[in-house]
């Protein structure tokens, strides 16, 4: 799409909601709200460099809620044509006879809401044809496949290329959309060595094509990830300091977001309840959120209720600083809204300055993890559970491959046992955070 493609798109799905809110009020809603969302883009997969499937995608959704007497009904629909969107609106208004009234929902106050949104550049279109996509995917597999013998085969790669426009309004009258673009490109290998198989992939995501890896950088990551498991061992059950690769690292953050989301919150269903304050973390670390980060991956200029978004610091020297509130957990705890209706927005962890390198040494002899499995996380205790592979590591060292572990905990033990964090960052998701080094952990093996 153009740039002139994409202003006539989002002018075109502003009119959608505007209309779907006139319905609403002519058809007797105290007050409704429209979110719509359209998609278009390219998607190419190859396997074994060759050529598996194309996919065009062209598809959005506009989805109503309207209040009235203090009980909301909600309905959504794909077909944006003037009389379904006046269906979908009497629709929710039917379901909304039975709902049971609720005094905490309903909009947004007015006051919050982000009438002077910044500007933000999200989005970078480029003309794509599909044997552009196609080349890339091939380029990377067949770079990967050349690199070592152990390398036997692909899983696959694939190359995307997407932008979306999303569109809120209300009947506060606050309509305003903004537009986004996402590239990507990932390949999967499987390696093999005496009997041993193992399958890790590479990838890369940007808002720009220009900012994407190189289809070798990608392959880089992929072999370097596969031959790094060959080899696998099991050890024995025993307690050790644990270093989490970035890319597994995030997810530890992942379930600090979780536990202080208001939901969890406000039906008592998180470790850190009555924590907003409370030092949780050691004194040297800060969380700093930055929505309106140039090209960032989760970047906006207001959450999905049109509240603005604002920078801020969700830890800092260790201390919670705020929950993250939606308008209707905000009310139900009695707390002003976040803007985190749907989601955080570009989540920075600070670094205690070392390299990778540095805090192996640090570590002395421990587990390096570097991808973790299952979902044995509790919210409500902080107890933590994971199935686990990586590297043991000896004398600042790494040794051998490890595979088949468990690694348990408490999250709140955890994270007050952070003793430092790595410069080598990863930036190819919504939280950036270097590798994680706590102290102590119990690790289950043979």
């Amino acid at each position: 799409m153009t740039p002139e493609e994409i202003h006539n798109e989002q002018r075109q799905l502003e009119l959608a909601v505007e209309q779907a809110l006139e319905s609403a009020k002519r058809l007797g809603a105290d007050a409704a709200e429209v979110s719509i969302s359209k998609q278009t883009g390219l998607s190419v997969n190859t396997r074994n460099a060759e050529l598996e499937n194309i996919e065009f995608n062209k598809d959005g959704a506009l989805g109503i809620a309207v209040y009235r007497d203090g009980r909301k009904g909600s309905a959504s629909t794909s077909d944006l044509r003037p009389d379904a969107i006046a269906r979908t609106v009497a629709a929710a208004l039917d379901i909304s006879r039975y709902t049971t009234a609720d005094p905490h929902a309903g909009l947004a106050d007015a006051d919050q809401l982000a009438w002077e949104s910044p500007e933000l550049e999200l989005c970078f279109p480029r003309a794509m044809e599909p044997a552009e996509g196609i080349e890339l995917a091939l380029q990377c597999e067949r770079s990967a496949l050349g690199r070592d013998k152990r390398i036997k085969q692909s899983d696959g790669a694939s190359f995307s290329a997407n932008v979306g426009i999303r569109v809120y309004g209300n009947s506060h009258g606050f309509i305003k959309g903004f537009a986004g673009s996402r590239y990507g490109m990932s390949c999967v290998l499987i390696g093999e060595q005496n009997g041993d198989m193992q399958r890790e992939y590479g990838y890369t995501s940007a808002r720009s094509f220009d900012d994407l890896w190189t289809p070798e950088k990608v392959a880089d990551e992929a072999v370097s990830r596969t031959l790094g498991r060959l080899g696998g061992r099991k050890i024995g059950t025993t307690q050790a300091p644990v270093l989490f690769h970035p890319d597994v690292a995030a997810g530890l953050f992942g379930h600090l977001v979780m536990a202080i989301s208001g939901g969890n919150l406000y039906r008592q269903s998180s470790f850190l309840l009555d924590a907003c304050g409370e030092q949780i973390f050691p004194g040297w670390l800060t969380i700093h959120e930055q929505p309106h980060l140039h090209k960032g991956l989760a970047s906006a200029p207001f959450d999905n209720e049109g509240v603005r978004t604002l920078e801020r610091n969700i830890i800092e020297n260790g201390v919670l600083q705020t929950y993250l509130l939606t308008s209707y957990s905000a009310r139900k705890l009695g707390l002003p809204v976040t803007g985190h209706a749907g989601g955080i927005h570009n989540w920075t962890v600070s670094s205690s300055g070392q390299s990778h390198d540095e805090l192996l040494k640090q570590m002395g002899t421990g587990l390096l993890v570097t991808e973790m499995m299952g979902q044995g996380v509790n919210i409500v205790t902080g107890d933590y559970s994971r199935g686990a592979a990586g590297f043991w590591v000896e004398n600042g060292e790494i040794a051998y491959p490890v595979e088949e572990i468990t690694i348990a905990g408490n999250l709140k033990t955890m994270f007050a046992g952070i003793q430092a964090i790595g410069t080598d960052v990863e930036t190819r998701s919504s939280l950036h955070t270097g590798s994680v080094l706590i102290d102590n952990m119990k690790i289950a093996g043979q």
